[in-house]
């Protein structure tokens, strides 16, 4: 089964998308399943994990019912405030949701880099582990070092890096993303979406300039813990599914069959339990 492990949907009447406004461009517009299901169709993916655009739980909710009325999208990864004084039973009642597979704190925009090492988080994120639910890791190469320790803190939570990191591909920094990430993935359990990727490079870029930056992913982390993902409709600012899908092939085309197909569905089906 293939299966794009990080995809968007989103209507923009709903008003709680803060960051998209009329200067996203071609991403200012409504994306829902029927937007999305020719292009999987296309690429023989049979599954996509949806995740979160907005830190509000009306927006998980809506998540939540797309999921549950739209065969190909395996589950969502939501939102809650893991801070709320509530946050542990409103954990508990997501997690009695079929299609509810982690939550995703918008750490990126968070001001404080090292939020997630707060105490504050920790009957939440103890209510995630009992749960069984994963956390996707939105952060960038600034965050790196604080979610190493993140990492150390609660070693029982299953834990998705996001996008690689989001590393600056456009601007040429390599080497301290590279050896925060290989730390990461040497000394944790966490897993990598190999997602996101397009979005960080320069306008013209090609394969050659995400070559590095996914060879260092397949190093360290390595077949067993990347997934890959589209990103879409974000991807749509700096590409296209079709395009990002044959790029990200042919980059791992040296690999076994096995391999492959681990990376492009079985990861993401393992770490997200889509068979439970």
């Amino acid at each position: 089964m293939k299966i794009d492990s990080h995809q968007h949907f989103w209507r923009l009447s709903r008003g709680d998308y803060g960051w998209l406004d009329p200067s996203s461009g071609p991403i200012y517009r409504d994306f829902l399943p029927d937007d999305l299901r020719p292009l999987i169709a296309d690429a023989g993916i049979s599954r996509t994990v949806l995740v979160q655009a907005a830190p509000s739980a009306a927006e998980t909710a809506f998540l939540l019912e797309l999921a549950a009325n739209e065969p190909f999208v395996a589950g969502v990864v939501g939102w809650t405030d893991l801070e709320a004084p509530g946050a542990v039973d409103e954990i508990r009642r997501l997690a009695g949701r079929p299609d509810l597979l982690g939550l995703r704190p918008m750490i990126q925009d968070i001001p404080e880099d090292d939020w997630m090492l707060r105490p504050s988080l920790a009957p939440a994120l103890g209510a995630m582990i009992d749960a069984g639910l994963a956390f996707d890791a939105l952060v960038t190469p600034r965050h790196l070092a604080i979610l190493r320790r993140f990492l150390d803190s609660y070693p029982d939570l299953r834990v998705v890096v996001d996008h690689g990191a989001k590393p600056d591909i456009a601007g040429g920094a390599f080497r301290p993303w590279a050896e925060a990430m290989g730390r990461i993935a040497r000394e944790s359990a966490a897993v990598c979406k190999l997602s996101g990727l397009v979005t960080e490079a320069a306008p013209d870029w090609t394969m050659e300039h995400l070559r590095p930056y996914v060879e260092l992913l397949l190093e360290t982390f390595g077949p067993s813990r990347l997934m890959w993902g589209s990103d879409w409709p974000v991807l749509n600012l700096n590409g296209d599914y079709a395009g990002w899908r044959a790029v990200a092939e042919d980059l791992v085309s040296g690999l076994p069959e096995a391999d492959c197909d681990l990376i492009f569905g079985g990861v993401a089906r393992a770490f997200y339990q889509l068979e439970r």
